[in-house]
């Protein structure tokens, strides 16, 4: 097990590339890897650069780009001059890019050239120094991408001899971050459409990418193939800080991880480990895997039966292994609930998947297991040196909300006191707004979101998460949402049309008997649903919703949005 001196993101990177100077870092799929050592340097020079420009212990900077080797670079530089990075999710709107700026007064921005249209030509009040991510130099604001003033390299020298002579002059030294110092403000994405900006310490990142691999282990020897955007915790913390913890790579791709591009990226790479959200392996599932395994009527019918299905499973999963490259021993997934359907694939197939369940303000992980002791439906336990407990739990059934207190908790919201002291008890545990109950074991279980219960007519609770999960095992169904409206329970479902066009012939029919079928079908979903929940739990109604659902870079559901 690794052990630490210091719980600080430059003790931590500074003592892998110490242990593994020669190991490969980070890389393009398609590119040469970084070494350790050279990875060293660039974060040396990168730090060097910025406190040339004048950014000090202290100053934020932001990251806008898609994930690059250099976003790791910038991020480790940052942090390891005792700056604050601060993150951005490129999916947010141009005018919420510049609030995160604003708010967090970023005094300089790395961007990338595929995003420098949301910023560089912005007229923003105290202007940030630009960087770009792509090569680590500073571009000039309102210069076209491809030009790098010479005046701007002017006044790098110039203030490079300044710092140089006044630092000499009162025999001053630059200090090193401290493990309660502010590392990171992240800005969440969350469902509610209300971003905060999470202030995340030294300790608070690297105690909790220490404490996961007390769970799960990761060497120098692992591989890992990043499908998920580096500025969200999930992947920072446990696809970025771990991975540089341990001396393992980090393979990044040059366009999203559609089958296309991953596919070919996993046959070249052969990952060891994989991070993911729900979402991306229910399309697998439904799209490629389900369709294979019920392609014909005696296939059909033997999926059916427990035993045969579970022979198929396991069939089809040594495919998807191979797929994957052969050689994965972790298939990560969080951020939302697995469907019921595809974990009992995973688990029939003796896929090395496991669950993990935290929030941006825990750093993330508050609970998680290793693929060999994962149990069915749970997120796993909970990570040492945490203490999670069960507010106010329902008498029968034991679900309540789950609060945390540890190491690993935010420090708080930034510029936001009110909303800090309403995210904590009185007793300093983080309340995170989800359901779950807590076995004896230590094995957590996660039912939903507080602000998601449906109260029934009788104060019973009713988990639309739950609802969602039996819903999705429909094979036409690819996306649902449950909510309450006027006092009654309403689905909304996004439709596999490849399912429905097989089933009904739609594309060889007119479009009003086509519409018929498909009222037809919903009445169907509504009637098999209703079957399988209790009748307190039952479906009103169920409408079809014609694009898919707006999400958050998690892949979670934008409920806010249609609620």
């Amino acid at each position: 097990m690794i052990q630490l001196e210091k719980y600080s993101l430059k003790a931590m990177i500074d003592q892998t590339i110490s242990a593994y100077p020669n190991r490969p870092a980070l890389s393009m799929v398609d590119g040469q890897p970084i070494t350790y050592a050279q990875l060293g340097t660039q974060i040396a020079d990168t730090a060097e650069m910025l406190k040339e420009f004048g950014i000090q212990k202290g100053d934020k900077v932001a990251l806008l780009s898609q994930n690059l080797p250099q976003w790791g670079i910038a991020y480790l530089a940052i942090v390891s001059m005792g700056a604050v990075v601060v993150p951005i999710l490129v999916d947010f709107h141009m005018n919420e890019i510049h609030h995160i700026i604003r708010h967090s007064g970023a005094k300089a921005v790395f961007v990338s050239n595929a995003h420098y249209d949301k910023i560089g030509y912005s007229d923003l009040e105290n202007a940030p120094i630009l960087f770009l991510m792509d090569n680590l130099t500073p571009i000039e604001p309102n210069l076209s991408k491809d030009k790098i003033s010479d005046f701007i390299q002017e006044r790098r020298n110039a203030w490079k001899r300044f710092r140089n002579k006044a630092l000499e002059s009162v025999g001053l030294v630059d200090s090193e971050p401290a493990e309660d110092d502010l590392a990171a403000i992240i800005y969440t994405s969350g469902t509610t459409g209300s971003s905060k900006g999470v202030m995340l310490s030294h300790r608070n990142l690297v105690m909790d990418a220490w404490l996961t691999l007390h769970i799960q282990h990761v060497d120098q020897h692992d591989r890992l193939i990043s499908v998920l955007p580096l500025s969200h915790t999930y992947e920072c913390t446990i696809g970025f800080i771990i991975p540089m913890m341990t001396g393992a790579c980090v393979y990044y791709l040059d366009k999203p991880p559609t089958a296309r591009i991953l596919i070919p990226a996993m046959q070249k790479i052969r990952p060891t480990m994989i991070l993911t959200v729900p979402l991306i392996i229910e399309k697998i599932f439904k799209l490629q895997i389900y369709p294979q395994l019920t392609k014909n009527l005696l296939m059909r019918e033997s999926y059916k039966i427990a035993p045969l299905r579970k022979a198929l499973h396991k069939v089809a999963g040594k495919k998807l292994m191979k797929t994957f490259g052969g050689k994965l021993h972790f298939f990560g997934i969080g951020g939302a609930l697995l469907s019921h359907d595809v974990e009992r694939f995973l688990s029939d197939a003796s896929f090395p998947y496991a669950i993990g369940y935290g929030l941006t303000e825990t750093s993330p992980l508050i609970a998680g297991c290793s693929p060999s002791v994962v149990k069915f439906r749970s997120t796993g336990t909970v990570l040492p040196q945490l203490e999670v407990r069960i507010a106010d739990p329902d008498p029968k059934t034991k679900v309540g909300e789950i609060q945390v207190k540890g190491p690993t908790v935010m420090k708080g919201y930034y510029k936001d006191k009110q909303r800090t002291e309403q995210a904590f008890t009185e007793d300093g545990f983080f309340k995170t707004g989800d359901l779950g109950l807590l076995t004896k074991k230590n094995y957590l279980y996660i039912k939903g979101r507080i602000k998601n219960v449906i109260v029934g007519p009788g104060g019973e609770n009713i988990y639309a998460e739950e609802i969602e999960a039996k819903l999705n095992e429909a094979e036409s169904v690819l996306e649902s949402m449950v909510y309450e409206s006027e006092g009654h329970i309403i689905a909304r479902v996004f439709l596999n049309y490849e399912i429905l066009d097989a089933q009904y012939k739609l594309s060889n029919i007119g479009s009003a008997q086509a519409e018929k079928f498909l009222e037809k079908h919903l009445l169907e979903l509504r009637s098999n649903l209703n079957a399988n929940v209790a009748s307190f739990a039952k479906v009103h109604k169920i409408i079809e919703q014609k694009e898919p659902f707006e999400k958050t870079p998690t892949q979670k559901i934008k409920r806010f949005l249609y609620q």
